[in-house]
């Protein structure tokens, strides 16, 4: 697949990040951190949601906060210019992410832009829940 565009169609591969994500999310972060990687590794590179979503969910399965900020910077390049929806989100780990690096002014830039991105979601379950997310950390920075 190397040298070809993300295949975003391919329900195989989403089956594999989100089987991936419960096992995160479950606890058991060292088999989900290997199974993301070796996706990681055979998906092609350059932009994409695939990408976009395994870069982040390896950060959340990084031990190490440098290592944490370095996947979500990977997954904001991910991304692309097409996933707007997701750029709330990306945002807000990263002002997470320099928040605990106590990098605060780098922190509240992305949580300016997180705020920012998130005026542009449709109205629901997962708009209401960043936006939250943003008004908390918000908070925490008493920006």
């Amino acid at each position: 697949m190397r040298g070809r565009h993300e295949d975003t169609s391919d329900p195989a591969v989403a089956t594999r990040i989100g089987q991936a994500a419960l096992l995160l999310h479950a606890g058991d972060r060292a088999e989900a951190r290997a199974r993301l990687l070796a996706l990681w590794e055979e998906l092609p590179p350059g932009p994409g949601p695939h990408r976009c979503a395994l870069a982040h969910y390896l950060a959340e399965a990084q031990d190490d906060p440098a290592r944490r900020l370095d996947w979500d910077l990977t997954a904001l390049r991910a991304a692309g210019p097409g996933n707007r929806s997701l750029l709330p989100r990306l945002r807000l780990a990263l002002a997470a992410d320099y928040a605990r690096a106590g990098r605060t002014s780098e922190a509240r830039a992305h949580l300016v832009r997180a705020r920012e991105a998130a005026e542009a979601l449709t109205a629901g379950p997962y708009a209401d829940g960043v936006r939250a997310a943003i008004i908390r950390l918000g908070q925490r920075l008493g920006a």
